[in-house]
Order: structure tokens, then C-alpha cells, then sequence
């Protein structure tokens, strides 16, 4: 299996509150990369964050079947595998390409495990192409960090679950817009994400920053910071990459 696991993948943009497709990021040679690992008319399996809001993951769907073209990947299907078709998954050898789209992590966390897709993938030869929570939720064990308003402070709300196990790299995406948020009262990096990373390792990545897996080998591409122990450093600049 290879895999890009990105912080966001491009492929759309809203133009007069309407979705629209276009053209995949290429800073940190994303595209180019994708496109050295892309097999010809590739069949494409979506895999949507939450299998009940049909609305959203149609229209995921049909700009990514405008955006790979576009892109200059080229495509014989690209389907979507949500609530309404959880058996898309069963031929999964079939499939060359396996994306994993961004939402609610926990939500999507559930999805997959209904799926059984952590087994499905044990033995899986194609591209695993993830953004946002789909690129959280490839770790072993996932971070779960809290997003919604009572999740930070909920006792209950799980923040480390069981994930894919494509990686071991925990990643928090987004970071360049999460660096000033504030959750239920709190600094979400200072006071929540620094907190849970004692023990544990967090790669934080802007957009257009990703990891692209290989042959065994983890490969950081653009922009990064390790949130370790409570500390933050920063470990990769764009335009270089550093094997993890």
C-alpha cells in the first residue's frame, strides 16, 4: 500500500456559496506526487465522514469526479461509499485508489469500524489518498482531538480511539487557522493540544503539508511542528521534507 495523508487535498472551492471543483494543491509537489504513484483510469472509492449527511458527501463526490480530471489524474469511476451503500467495501481489491475525506473525526472513526476497514486494508495494494480527519484516523491510535463545542470539556468524550493503522503518526491538520482558536472557554493548542500530548507525539500540519508512505518509509513534506510533552518545535519548512 502506498498513502498521501494531507492536511487538505484541494479539489474544490466555494464560489458564491457554491461548491465547486477545481484543481488539487500542488504546493509541496502534492499533485506531482500523487500523480508519480496514480495508476491510469483508476477506479476511485470514496470514503465519506459522516454515512448520514448524503447532501455534503454527493457533492464531495461529484466536484472530486470533476477535480481528478482536471488535476490531470485520470479516472474510469470514482464512487461514494456512505451510509446508504456500506458494501461498496467488500470488492476493495478492486479499487486503486481509496480517499478518505475530511469531517468529524470520532463520526468517521465509527463509520470506518462498521466497515470492518481496518481488516479490508490488511492486505490492500492500491493509494490510500486522505485529508483532514481521514488522514487522522489512518494512525494506529488516533488523536481525537475535541472540535465541537462541550467535547473539551466532556469527562466522557474519547480523545485517543483505535484507528486504520496505516501510520503511527498522529496528525492535527489545519494548523496554520488552528493556531488562535478557542474551545468551550480554552486555547485549543495551548491549553488542550499541549495537555494531551504529554506521552505522546502530535504532527501538526499547515495545508499543503502531508506525509506520503512508501515502501515502509514515511516522508514529511512541507511545513510542520512536533507538539511533544506539553512543547512545540518546529521540524520542517515547505519545500524540503524530512524522513520521519
Amino acid at each position: 500500500m502506498k498513502a498521501i495523508l494531507t492536511s487538505s487535498l484541494g479539489g474544490s472551492s466555494k464560489v458564491n456559496r457554491t461548491r465547486m471543483p477545481s484543481i488539487l494543491i500542488q504546493k509541496n509537489g502534492l499533485l506531482e506526487n500523487l500523480k508519480s504513484i496514480w495508476k491510469p483510469d483508476a477506479k476511485v472509492l470514496i470514503i465519506c465522514a459522516n454515512p448520514k449527511d448524503y447532501e455534503k458527501n454527493d457533492s464531495v463526490c461529484d466536484c472530486l469526479k470533476q477535480s481528478f480530471p482536471m488535476s490531470g489524474l485520470s479516472v474510469s469511476t470514482v464512487e461514494k461509499c456512505d451510509g446508504r451503500n456500506p458494501d461498496a467495501v467488500v470488492d476493495l481489491q478492486n479499487i486503486d485508489v481509496l480517499v478518505l475525506t475530511g469531517g468529524h473525526v470520532p463520526t468517521q472513526n465509527k463509520f470506518m469500524k462498521q466497515l470492518q476497514l481496518r481488516t479490508r486494508l490488511l492486505d490492500y495494494k492500491g493509494i490510500v489518498v486522505a485529508w483532514s480527519a481521514g488522514s487522522m484516523n489512518c494512525a494506529d491510535v488516533v488523536y481525537a482531538g475535541p472540535e465541537f463545542e462541550g467535547e473539551a470539556i466532556d469527562p466522557l468524550y474519547e480523545r485517543w480511539i483505535s484507528g486504520l493503522g496505516i501510520t503511527n503518526v498522529n496528525i492535527l491538520p489545519h494548523f496554520q487557522s488552528l493556531r488562535d482558536e478557542h474551545l468551550d472557554g480554552m486555547h485549543l493548542i495551548k491549553d488542550i493540544t499541549y495537555a494531551d500530548s504529554m506521552g505522546h507525539e502530535i504532527l501538526a500540519l499547515n495545508d499543503g503539508s502531508y506525509i506520503m508512505l512508501d515502501d515502509e518509509k514515511t516522508i514529511l513534506h512541507g511545513e510542520a511542528y512536533l507538539i511533544k510533552d506539553g512543547k512545540q518545535s518546529q521540524i520542517c519548512n515547505d519545500g524540503e521534507i524530512l524522513e520521519l
